[in-house]
């Protein structure tokens, strides 16, 4: 199967420096490393290890899978070395803080690097997505010791992290978790066991350091009781050595629809006299912590969605141009044509192409709240961009991954016959998709938390945001350019709709919240949608002033255009399913339906 991912650094670029405000990022002194030239030379650097070294794996990784033998995870042929070729090149760095090794570099930047890894090869980029969480988590509730000890391993990459929160008993519900830590001579001692644990052992690191949710003696019932725990593979000796292999171990991996090559590990701790583990934060405070890492996943997990829908875009146009199949429905020559010439393929590369540019500029524009929300010297803009990211975090994951699944989907249709067929890579992509809409907290579970907890309690990021959408499609229908007023008839239409079942789920949340969470998937859904779609009108505004490249500037003013009347349209149609969703969904019995 050729290796057909090509890193869109264009498409990236354009949103870093025109939808966003990257070089408002670089100019903040917390990142005053990160000159434009800098940025420009990541970019091109990592879209050629993605395309050389990393992506060329994804299909052998997929037929090989992880297996574990005595005891031990062994990954796919390719998967050590190029690893190592990610540590040597410091990859791993770029987001960690420069005392500990870092690069120091935004998120805003490091998401987009994220994108081509995921794009490349989810499955191996799977560990290091999750080495990155356990760096943020380490660094946001680590002791100074602590951070001394895991933070440069870690973001080298010579160690991997992991999180450890699903039990048998206790999968959503993570407040019905068994595992104990007992304290015992300044540690603790973990038992339990935990399952679907991503990349929970492999041979490409020299330690890992799970990070793991257990409840301490004596705590309180549910969440309120949980701790969390750095619990290495192998303990750390004071000289930062790798000492004794802990007590725990990986007991079985998991048969799954897709990721082969990420092993799914049920972890055992404690068998013996107990794994040795660490208290990160303070006890009973386990959830906050993990949020700080959950948070960063979610994020990573979104541009999962994107990364996928862009390979499956990409090998799908491909495959348009290529495969020769019927007459030119126009007419105009005799000829048999490439499928790319038949409208429905058209049709069908063109919603793809232009929901991957939605999801991207979503999903950026999140990572660019965060490095605002955390960096940004005034208090004031600080406040207003950790609105927009506490209120578009369940937003982004949800929508993006329910839509990358959609256009991997859609991907399998532009292949036809043979995009059911495994050579192609297609229905890998799809099935790689599928569970993005699960982990780090159900899609349900997202909409969920927007309507029952962002909403109620981000009332001013939510305003300012609808405000910043009604000042974009103005702009848009005062402009001269047809292509512009047509989409911000649109988004002003979808936009308006947003708006009403906004206010009408801020009042029925309170007093009737069973009903209220009956219609919130589908209005997490034109949530997403909508913004989306005021992104791409921001940048098609901002494209229309391009007067050097008008081929370009046109491509992004015809896919905002595409978007906005084949999704915005069924968006604002979503009113009245919110709206009325409670009426029948709860009219029947549980042991009716």
């Amino acid at each position: 199967m050729a290796n057909n991912y090509r890193a869109p650094v264009e498409d990236m670029s354009f949103v870093l420096n025109e939808m966003l405000d990257l070089e408002r990022i670089c100019a903040m002194e917390a990142f005053s490393e990160a000159t434009p030239d800098l940025v420009s030379h990541v970019l091109k650097g990592a879209a050629k290890f993605a395309e050389d070294a990393v992506a060329p794996l994804n299909h052998v990784g997929d037929k090989q899978g992880a297996r574990l033998e005595n005891g031990v995870v062994r990954m796919p042929d390719g998967f050590v070395e190029c690893h190592k070729q990610y540590v040597k090149a410091g990859w791993g760095s770029i987001t960690g803080e420069s005392k500990y090794g870092g690069q120091n570099l935004p998120w805003t930047v490091g998401i987009a690097v994220s994108e081509m890894w995921q794009a490349a090869n989810m499955a191996l980029a799977n560990a290091w997505m999750l080495t990155q969480g356990a760096i943020e988590a380490i660094q946001v509730h680590g002791t100074a010791e602590q951070k001394a000890t895991y933070l440069p391993k870690l973001i080298s990459g010579e160690w991997s992290g992991t999180m450890n929160l699903t039990e048998p008993n206790a999968g959503s519900d993570v407040g019905a978790l068994k595992t104990k830590a007992v304290p015992e001579d300044g540690a603790w001692r973990i038992s339990g066991t935990k399952i679907f644990i991503t990349h929970g052992d492999q041979d490409m690191t020299e330690n890992v350091i799970h990070l793991v949710l257990a409840r301490t003696p004596g705590a309180p019932e549910g969440t309120k009781g949980i701790s969390l725990f750095i619990v290495p593979k192998f303990n750390v000796e004071q000289t930062g050595k790798l000492g004794t292999r802990n007590d725990l171990r990986v007991v079985s991996l998991e048969h799954k629809l897709g990721h082969m090559a990420s092993p799914t590990a049920v972890m055992s701790y404690g068998d013996n006299d107990g794994a040795t583990g660490f208290l990160l934060g303070e006890e009973n405070q386990g959830m906050a912590c993990m949020f700080t890492m959950m948070n960063n996943a979610r994020l990573n997990v979104a541009v999962q969605g994107l990364a996928i829908a862009e390979r499956s875009y990409q090998a799908a146009r491909l495959w348009a141009k290529e495969r020769v199949q019927g007459n030119d429905i126009s007419g105009k020559s005799h000829e048999k044509v490439t499928i790319v010439q038949h409208p429905d393929v058209r049709r069908m590369l063109m919603d793809m192409r232009c929901q991957t540019e939605a999801i991207r500029a979503l999903c950026y524009s999140v990572a660019e709240a965060i490095d605002l929300a955390e960096k940004h010297p005034d208090p004031e803009t600080r406040e207003n961009f950790r609105g927009y990211l506490e209120l578009m975090t369940p937003v982004a994951k949800a929508w993006s991954t329910d839509q990358g699944f959609e256009i991997a989907s859609t991907g399998v249709q532009v292949h036809g016959g043979m995009g059911y067929i495994e050579e192609t890579g297609a229905a890998q992509y799809l099935r790689d998709a599928r569970i993005t809409m699960i982990y780090e907290g159900t899609n349900g579970i997202q909409a969920l938390d927007l309507v029952r907890r962002k909403l109620p309690r981000e009332i001013a990021a939510t305003n300012r945001l609808f405000d910043q959408m009604q000042e974009t499609i103005q702009k848009m229908l005062s402009s001269d350019d047809m292509s512009l007023t047509a989409t911000a008839n649109q988004l002003e239409t979808a936009f308006y709709a947003l708006q009403k079942a906004t206010e009408w789920i801020r009042t029925t949340v309170s007093r009737n919240p069973e009903v209220a969470a009956s219609g919130a998937t589908q209005y997490c859904k034109m949530f997403g949608v909508v913004a989306a779609g005021w992104l791409l009108g921001k940048g098609a505004l901002q494209a229309n002033s391009n007067l050097e490249n008008r081929g370009f500037s046109d491509r992004k003013k015809i896919t905002a255009q595409f978007f906005a009347e084949q999704h915005l349209a069924p968006a604002a149609a979503l009113l009245a399913p919110i709206i009325s969703a409670g009426d029948t969904t709860l009219s029947l019995d549980p042991e009716e339906i």
